[in-house]
C-alpha cells in the first residue's frame, strides 16, 4: 500500500501542479503577457475565461478516459493523462507571447488549456481508483484520501516556485520569462508516468474483473470486450448517483477556485503584494493537506454521509465571513479568511474518494466516478474565479461572491443529504 499511496499521490500532486499554475499565472500576468490590447479588468476577466476553458474539457477527458480505463485498465490511463498533461503544460511554458505573434497566441494558449482539461479530466479517476481498489475496506476512506492531498500539495508546490520566481525576479522579468519557469518544470510529470509505467501493476480488483469477464464470454461463446460501453452503462443504470456526485463536490469545486485563483487576483488588486497573497492561500492549503486525511480517516470509523454532510454545513457558513475578512485589506484577517475554510474544505473533500467508490460497481467505477466528478467540476470550479469577479465588478460589493458560495453549498448539502450510506457496502 506504501508503494501505490506514493505513486497515487505523486501523479495527483504533479497533475494537479500543471494545472494549478496555470491559474496562478492568470491571476498573477497572464493579462499583461496575452490580453494585453485591453483594459486591467477586462484583461483579467479574459485571463480567467482561459483558465475556466480547461474545465469546460474536463467532462470529455473523464468520459474518454473513463470508458477505456473500465476496459484497458487504472494504471496505463492514469499514465496516459500524465503524458497529455506534462506535454501540453511545458509547450505552454515555451508559447509565444502576444507581442511577439499577436492573436495567435492566445488562441495556442486556450488549445493548450484545453488539453490540460482532458488530462486532468482523465486523471483523477485513475490515481483515486489505484488507491481505493487496493485498499483494505476498513482503512478505504483514509488510503483514498491520499488522491486528494494532490491538490492541495500541488497549491503549495506552484506557490513556492511563484514566489521564488517573484522573490528573484523584478516584475518586467516575471512578465517577460519568469512565469515561464513554473510551466517547464512540467517535464516531471512525463518522467514520473514512466515511472509508474514501469513500476505498478493494475489494481487487483481490476484485474479479478478482466478474468472473470473473460471467464464469462468463454462460457457464452462471445469476445470478452463486446459489451455496452461502461459509460452508457453508467449513464443508464446510475443516473441519481452520477448527478449526487456531481452536485457533492460542486461547493468544494466553487469556493477551491475562488480560494486559490480569485483570493490572489482580489488582495494583490486591493494592495496587497503578491508574495503575501501567495503565502496566505499557501497556509490555506497546508490547512487542507492536514484536514484531509485526518477526517477521511474519521469517515472509516463513524461513517462517511454523517462527515460529508456536517462539513459541507460548515463549509457553507463560512462562505460570509469568508468575503468580509478578504474585503478588509488586512493580512492578518486576510490569512484567517483563507484557513478556516481551507480546513472545512479538507474535511469535506476527504472521505469523497471513498464514497464515490462505493457509490459504483467495478465494470464502471472508472467512468461513474470521474463523470459525476467532472460534472461538478464544470459546473462549479472552472469559471468560479471569472463569475466572482464578475459578480464584483456588477454589484460592487464583495457580498455578492459570499452569495455565490452559499448558493453551491446549499446545493452540495441537498446532494449528500440525499444519498444513501455507502461506508463498507463494498
Amino acid at each position: 500500500m506504501r508503494g501505490v499511496v506514493t505513486a497515487a499521490l505523486s501523479a495527483s500532486t504533479l497533475e494537479w501542479y500543471d494545472f494549478y499554475i496555470y491559474g496562478t499565472a492568470a491571476a498573477l500576468v497572464f493579462n499583461d503577457v496575452f490580453f494585453p490590447s485591453v483594459n486591467p479588468t477586462v484583461g483579467t476577466l479574459a485571463a480567467f475565461a482561459t483558465f475556466g476553458v480547461g474545465f469546460l474539457f474536463r467532462p470529455l477527458g473523464g468520459l474518454i478516459f473513463g470508458h477505456f480505463g473500465d476496459t484497458h485498465g487504472r494504471k496505463t490511463l492514469l499514465v496516459a493523462a500524465m503524458l497529455l498533461m506534462g506535454v501540453s503544460t511545458f509547450l505552454i511554458g515555451v508559447l509565444p507571447t502576444y507581442e511577439a505573434i499577436g492573436l495567435a497566441a492566445p488562441i495556442m494558449l486556450v488549445v493548450l488549456r484545453a488539453l490540460q482539461g482532458l488530462a486532468v479530466g482523465g486523471q483523477y479517476g485513475g490515481a483515486m481508483l489505484l488507491v481505493t481498489e487496493n485498499a483494505p475496506a476498513h482503512r478505504r476512506g483514509f488510503y483514498g484520501s491520499f488522491s486528494h492531498i494532490g491538490p492541495s500539495l500541488a497549491v503549495i508546490l506552484s506557490n513556492v516556485i511563484f514566489l521564488v520566481v517573484v522573490a528573484f525576479s523584478d516584475s518586467g522579468f516575471l512578465e517577460s520569462w519568469g512565469w515561464r519557469i513554473p510551466f517547464l518544470l512540467s517535464a516531471v510529470v512525463v518522467a514520473a508516468g514512466l515511472y509508474i509505467q514501469l513500476k505498478l501493476e493494475d489494481t487487483a480488483e481490476f484485474t479479478e474483473l478482466r478474468e472473470r469477464q473473460r471467464a464469462e464470454a468463454l462460457v457464452k461463446g462471445t469476445p470478452a470486450d463486446r459489451k455496452r460501453s461502461p459509460i452508457v452503462t453508467a449513464v443508464l443504470t446510475h443516473p441519481k448517483q452520477l448527478l449526487q456526485a456531481g452536485g457533492m463536490i460542486l461547493v468544494i469545486q466553487v469556493y477551491y477556485y475562488v480560494l486559490i485563483v480569485f483570493t490572489i487576483s482580489y488582495a494583490t488588486n486591493s494592495g496587497i503584494s503578491r508574495s503575501t497573497a501567495l503565502v496566505a492561500v499557501l497556509a490555506s492549503s497546508a490547512v487542507t493537506v492536514v484536514s484531509i486525511p485526518y477526517f477521511a480517516a474519521l469517515s472509516d470509523r463513524i461513517g462517511r454521509k454523517r462527515i460529508l454532510l456536517w462539513s459541507s454545513v460548515a463549509t457553507t457558513l463560512t462562505a460570509f465571513p469568508f468575503v468580509l475578512l478578504l474585503a478588509s485589506g488586512n493580512i492578518v484577517l486576510l490569512t484567517i479568511a483563507v484557513v478556516i475554510p481551507g480546513l472545512t474544505l479538507g474535511a469535506l473533500y476527504g472521505p469523497m474518494a471513498a464514497f464515490y467508490y462505493e457509490m459504483f460497481s467495478a465494470e464502471i467505477r472508472y467512468s461513474g466516478a470521474s463523470i459525476g466528478y467532472q460534472l461538478g467540476a464544470v459546473l462549479g470550479g472552472g469559471f468560479a474565479p471569472l463569475i466572482a469577479a464578475s459578480l464584483l465588478a456588477t454589484t460592487g460589493t464583495i457580498l455578492s461572491v459570499g452569495a455565490y458560495i452559499t448558493v453551491a453549498g446549499l446545493i452540495s448539502i441537498w446532494a449528500i443529504a440525499s444519498t444513501t450510506s455507502t461506508t463498507h457496502t463494498h
